[in-house]
């Protein structure tokens, strides 16, 4: 017990002469003792805080050790009880055990075989508190491991690498990345590795709602703030407390909703709407959005000072183009659990087929790639999808060639650099800070680059 706290034993009998000798007992054999005179204090004393151990006489007028007990493992079910009782007979001794205590002591007892048994029953609670933490994180890796994004490219694990590393913090997460390459499936695993596992996961698209319906949405409102308030209602902030809070898309948030924002970085706390008092907030928050937000900001879109709040830690999720090897692993987990949500085998690529998405841009991402599969399963009558339950658009638009002409028989280092530029520009979809990023270089080495290539974007 010397590396642990001091166990705490809440000591329950009528007689003060005993609590006070059992408090003078328990102290100097390096426990931590709470006294309760008769069985109404007990009671009150095991609803206010929690014990390592309850010592209770059997005893005692209006409220007996037995009625004790119950309320102990009704506020604990791991808490050991122990009876105290100067008439004890077996059959009541069996009627306890049955009843859930830890164990049964008769008046007069010896100080020794006390201390023993209160020794005994730490070393029982701390097992059991133990092996539920073992369990409830057996449990937690469960569920994050069936839940995990899929993929084994070197770019992807990398990400992959980073979510695992950050899960256990408190810190702000912003996700950036192309739509349908997976945002919300990392988020939610973040989740699942945080230590608000338990708690809820709530999320919100910030650009599906207009502004006023957002606010409300996100941090509530109280009765008669606007027409249709009826009635006080808690905002999303609220509902995920002790959880994770996931603004999807917030780069399409309005400047006066990011005000509000950044106060809820800033301070943890929320205004609803038509309120004047603040409430605080217990939640996590994972951000993401498909824009560049420093472009957003040099526009004048998005609040600088909300981007240093959100992108405190920023994790990327590259394009499917970039992890095309990857395709195998997300075909083979769409195929699969298309067959199990439809009830029917689960169907499997042909070599063609599986070739043929392979040299596919999926301009999509892994969402676009999802749906494909999933008519194609709806399609393809036998076990086998082959081309023709693909769709059109994949055979019609191959991957991109790296130059849009045949380079010369020898061509300079120079016109390879200008071709591999295009391309990654090609890749990043314009975007000039990812593609920078991509290269290796900085920014303004980039802008050089361009205008000495006659490059335009």
């Amino acid at each position: 017990m010397t590396d642990r706290p001091k166990p705490t034993v809440l000591v329950i009998d009528d007689e003060m002469g005993i609590l006070e000798t059992l408090e003078i007992l328990l102290r100097t054999e390096g426990f931590a003792p709470q006294i309760a005179q008769g069985g109404r204090a007990g009671l009150e004393a095991i609803e206010s805080g929690n014990h390592d151990i309850v010592l209770t006489d059997v005893r005692m007028p209006q409220v007996t050790g037995v009625e004790i007990l119950a309320a102990a493992r009704r506020n604990d079910p791991d808490v050991p009880v122990i009876l105290m009782t100067a008439q004890a007979t077996l059959q009541s001794a069996v009627q306890a055990v049955n009843e859930g205590a830890f164990y049964y002591i008769q008046k007069p007892f010896r100080n020794d075989e006390l201390v023993a048994i209160l020794r005994r029953a730490v070393e029982h609670r701390y097992l059991r508190m133990e092996n539920r933490s073992l369990k409830k994180e057996i449990r937690r890796r469960d569920r994050a491991t069936e839940g995990a994004p899929i993929g084994a490219n070197k770019k992807w694990l990398e990400v992959m690498r980073m979510a695992e590393a950050v899960a256990a913090t408190e810190s702000t997460v912003l996700i950036t990345g192309e739509s349908g390459t997976g945002k919300e499936v990392v988020a939610r695993y973040l989740h699942e590795l945080s230590r608000r596992a338990d708690g809820p996961f709530l999320s919100i698209n910030c650009g599906a709602l207009p502004e006023g319906l957002l606010e409300s949405e996100l941090f509530g409102h109280v009765k008669g703030s606007f027409t249709g308030a009826v009635r006080d209602k808690s905002g999303l902030f609220s509902a995920a407390g002790g959880g994770t809070f996931f603004l999807d898309e917030i780069g399409e948030t309005t400047q006066a909703t990011q005000v509000k924002l950044l106060r809820v970085l800033q301070q943890r706390e929320i205004i609803p709407v038509g309120a004047t008092d603040a409430e605080p907030i217990d939640t996590r928050i994972i951000a993401a959005t498909n824009r560049d937000l420093e472009d957003e900001i040099k526009r004048g879109n998005f609040r600088r000072d909300l981007f240093y709040r959100l992108n405190v830690i920023a994790i990327h999720l590259p394009p499917l183009r970039q992890r095309l090897d990857d395709i195998p692993l997300l075909a083979e987990a769409f195929l699969k659990a298309a067959g199990e949500q439809r009830g029917e085998q689960v169907k499997r690529l042909s070599v063609d087929a599986l070739e043929l998405m392979s040299d596919y841009a999926w301009p999509g991402n892994v969402r676009e790639l999802e749906n494909a599969l999933e008519r194609a399963v709806i399609l393809c009558p036998g076990p086998v999808i082959g081309l023709t339950a693909l769709p059109e658009r994949l055979a019609e638009r191959r991957a991109e060639p790296l130059v849009a002409e045949r380079p010369a028989q020898n061509p300079t280092l120079e016109t390879i650099e200008r071709a591999y530029i295009v391309w990654v520009l090609q890749s990043e979809q314009g975007n000039k800070t990812r593609a920078a990023e991509t290269l290796g270089i900085d920014p303004s080495t980039l802008h050089r680059k361009l205008a000495r290539y006659g490059v335009d974007v």
